[in-house]
């Protein structure tokens, strides 16, 4: 219409108000009284007797843009409110879910798992566990002809967000990463990571993630907690591979025990060795030695150790787990206990600051500071009561004891010991230089129990 307006195709433009032609007053100003009666435009709004020929009811058409622009603030203002006490409560608002959910065909603000989706995402977390790169994963989701989130939505009618750029619906390690770093896997409702600049602007930016919205228990849980962090552990750890996608078992775990650097894969042609990262890429300086130790040997060692911890240190026979239960349910209930009391205190605290601050026996810059460490210290809390909350769930049900003994079993009766394992109980492995005059090397294991 504008483009019609400037090429002066008509002369009249009649409304039955002025707001159905705009509430924005700059765009009032813009076209109804600047460019409109430059291109010889006449504007008619006749539920406002807004009149652009009649000179006098100009200062009427400015308070009618005025006006409207703050009903149309107002109601961008409450639209915002009721979407963010939905988020608050853990209520789904967006449009289409993440990749392996869908909407529940009862409650829309309520997701499922879409079964078939979120068995392909329980197979790229399990690919991620025992080593894959997310390189690799894509390569294999690709060769087993599994099509990518935007192209399987594609494929069911569903809408999207944009339209389908890869008519192949091929995956690459960036969908695959978004999927193993996204917490809403396990249930956690997570909203509020993006936001308008304004109600008038399109443009979106990031939003602090302390702002989120993160809800937990709000819909069912595709991946587990402690596979999520033991993958989120993984990826922190994966150095870089070969250009296979795939890292070798002790990846980003192996340090050079004097200069603390991690130690990085090299070859001979005949095997492999792991040798100090600082050493290699010091050149001619030499900021610290080699500290070279063949790559299988160190798997083998680290394997025999974590098979004998394993077996000696995790109680295997389910007859055990009961008293075991017992006593560490009662220092959970303990912990607990202190930690609400705290949680409470803090409560208190943030009041009593809130008071200060309108009483004025706190300036501005201190009560920010005050706030926000308040604030951190209470979600810190709150974090953490919601793992004991769910470690005592889990005690209740003696049944998961049982399937993570069988889980421990199973692993000791592999020939490799997986990188799962392996990321779960290993800290750091540090290598220390070869003693000249003996040939021994020791190796230090820091261990996560």
């Amino acid at each position: 219409m504008i483009e019609a307006a400037k090429a002066k195709k008509f002369q009249i433009i009649l409304c039955k108000s002025q707001s159905r032609f705009t509430r924005d007053m700059e765009l009032v100003e813009k076209y109804i009284h600047g460019l409109f009666p430059i291109w010889g435009i006449r504007f008619i709004a006749v539920a406002d007797n807004a009149d652009t020929e009649v000179k006098g009811n100009k200062k009427a058409r400015q308070i009618n843009g005025l006006v409207n622009e703050w009903y149309l603030e107002d109601l961008s203002e409450n639209v915002r409110m009721v979407l963010d006490l939905k988020r608050k409560e853990g209520r789904y608002i967006g449009g289409f879910p993440i990749y392996g959910y869908r909407k529940d065909p009862t409650d829309k603000n309520h997701i499922i798992p879409d079964p078939e989706a979120a068995e392909v995402v329980r197979q790229i977390y399990q690919w991620s566990l025992e080593g894959n790169g997310r390189q690799n994963i894509a390569y294999r989701l690709n060769q087993k002809g599994i099509p990518n989130p935007t192209r399987y939505k594609a494929e069911r009618g569903w809408s999207c967000n944009h339209p389908v750029k890869n008519d192949l619906g091929l995956w690459n390690k960036v969908t695959v990463g978004r999927i193993l770093t996204n917490e809403m896997y396990t249930g956690v409702m997570i909203q509020g990571r993006r936001r308008k600049v304004s109600y008038k602007s399109r443009v979106v930016i990031d939003t602090p993630e302390s702002e989120w919205y993160r809800v937990e228990g709000t819909h069912e849980a595709i991946i587990d907690r402690a596979a999520f962090e033991a993958v989120q552990r993984s990826l922190k750890l994966r150095s870089r591979t070969d250009g296979t996608g795939e890292a070798h078992l002790l990846s980003g775990l192996v340090k050079c025990a004097d200069c603390g650097s991690t130690m990085s894969k090299c070859s001979n042609g005949k095997c492999s060795y792991l040798r100090c990262r600082l050493y290699a890429d010091s050149g001619s300086k030499r900021l610290c030695t080699r500290h070279s130790v063949r790559l299988d040997q160190l798997v083998d060692l680290i394997s025999e150790r974590i098979r004998y911890y394993v077996q000696t240190y995790y109680r295997l026979d389910p007859a055990a787990i009961l008293p075991q239960r017992d006593t560490r349910r009662e220092a959970l209930e303990q912990e607990r206990k202190a930690l609400t009391a705290q949680l409470e205190k803090r409560g208190q605290a943030l009041k009593m600051l809130y008071l200060d601050r309108v009483a004025g026996l706190l300036g501005e810059e201190q009560f920010i500071e005050l706030n926000q460490s308040f604030l951190e210290e209470k979600s810190r809390l709150e974090r953490r009561l919601a793992v004991i909350g769910e470690e005592l769930a889990e005690w209740e049900h003696p049944e998961q004891q049982y399937e993570r003994i069988e889980r421990a079993q199973e692993l000791l009766k592999l020939e490799r010991v997986p990188r799962e394992l392996v990321v779960g109980l290993v800290e750091k492995i540090e290598i220390c230089e070869k003693n000249p005059e003996t040939g021994q090397q020791e190796v230090r294991v820091t261990w996560r129990f």
